[in-house]
């Protein structure tokens, strides 16, 4: 009997050790479910500029994002020189790019009646030199790039 006890809890000692072990997954598995859950689309904060430092709601932050873009752009664009050197222009849109080293691209989306797109563009572009200084967007706690179209209506009814 003693035998047949100390057999049993010796093979249950070498098995029974198994049945307690749970499957921990890998790495691999885990940064993929991880990366899954995060939704690439959205940022945590948006890009902000000077002028929207002091506002501390996160929704009022974009909207002051927004809004001082939108005003920087029409300062520089919205000039009576672009007016005269682009008469028939009446609106536009801007693609801003933002990246992590707070470098900022404009690229304009012309509408299909512009006569020349790339006089157009080269006129745009040389008003948009030395804009205010845009801090990137962060995606958790990582300065990321983020790109916005911004339309611009040149011309009032």
């Amino acid at each position: 009997m003693k035998k047949g006890i100390f057999i049993f809890l010796t093979s249950l000692l070498f098995f029974g050790c198994q049945y307690f072990e749970k499957n921990v997954p890998s790495k691999d598995v885990l940064l993929k479910k991880e990366l899954e859950k995060i939704n690439w689309q959205t940022v945590d904060e948006y890009p902000t500029l000077a002028d929207c430092d002091s506002v501390t709601r996160e929704d009022a932050k974009k909207q002051c994002f927004f809004n001082a873009l939108t005003i920087a752009l029409y300062q520089k664009i919205g000039t009576d020189s672009v007016r005269m050197l682009l008469p028939k222009l009446d609106s536009l849109q801007v693609k801003i790019s933002i990246y992590p080293d707070k470098k900022t691209t404009f690229e304009t989306i012309l509408p299909s009646s512009a006569i020349n797109p790339e006089f157009t563009d080269s006129i745009i572009q040389s008003k948009l030199i030395d804009f205010p200084v845009i801090e990137p967007a962060i995606k958790r706690g990582v300065k990321v790039k983020s790109e916005f179209i911004i339309p611009l209506v040149l011309k009032g009814e």
